[in-house]
């Protein structure tokens, strides 16, 4: 299971590698270029989104001992994720000092102050979209946390059932051992009960026998 974690972690490493490189080049490039490069960009997030599901669902399957390394690993590529969709983001809006010169050209002084007005309500619907996701991203943690806390909560009445099976199959072992004893007890107490007739038995028989001898020797004397 480690294993197929270790597998994502290495294609997470390629790919943000190259999507660091690639948003770094799009404030220098403008038009159709420009617009490639960025489709190129969402469509390789979306396949770290996607690997990033996948982490998500593997560490879920480590034992829970275990979880707990594997949890802190993926938290830091989530937020390497977030620090690169954040820099992608004002990579779309942001232009070089070349390719604002030259989207410019004459007419720079009112451009450029209506380029940094569309910038600043760009960057504030930016701030108001980051601020949602930072919300949905607290959502979906709160959930998840719920979801390891359900799934620990089975797992320890799990545990409870199968320890008061245990107990319960104890104490009928008990109960049989109780009744074995007892039946070995009467036994026992019958065949030390029949030893004593026995022994008591063989006394008068003793007693008897000797009498019978002490007489006949008597009366035998007595004849002479």
């Amino acid at each position: 299971m480690s294993s197929d974690f270790e597998t994502y972690e290495q294609d997470f490493g390629t790919i943000t590698a190259d999507l660091t490189n690639k948003i770094g080049r799009i404030p220098k490039l403008s038009g159709e270029e420009k617009t490639q490069l960025v489709l190129n960009v969402d469509k390789q997030l979306e396949e770290v989104r996607e690997l990033l599901e996948q982490m998500d669902l593997e560490v879920r399957e480590i034992p829970v001992q275990s979880r707990a390394m594997f949890n802190s690993r993926l938290k830091s590529y989530k937020q390497e994720m977030d620090k690169l969709e954040k820099d992608f983001k004002r990579s779309r809006i942001a232009y070089s000092d070349e390719v604002r010169n030259e989207l410019l050209g004459e007419d720079a002084g009112s451009s450029e102050n209506q380029l940094i007005k569309l910038r600043e309500e760009r960057a504030h619907l930016l701030d108001n979209t980051e601020r949602l996701e930072r919300s949905s991203r607290r959502l979906e943690a709160g959930y998840q946390i719920a979801v390891e806390t359900e799934q620990v909560g089975q797992e320890i009445l799990s545990n409870l059932h199968s320890d008061r099976e245990k107990i319960q199959r104890a104490r009928e072992r008990l109960r049989e051992t109780d009744a074995n004893l007892g039946k070995s007890s009467r036994i026992l107490t019958g065949m030390l009960r029949r030893i004593i007739q026995n022994r008591v038995l063989v006394f008068i028989l003793g007693a008897i026998i000797l009498l019978v001898i002490i007489l006949a020797i008597y009366f035998n004397l007595r004849g002479h």
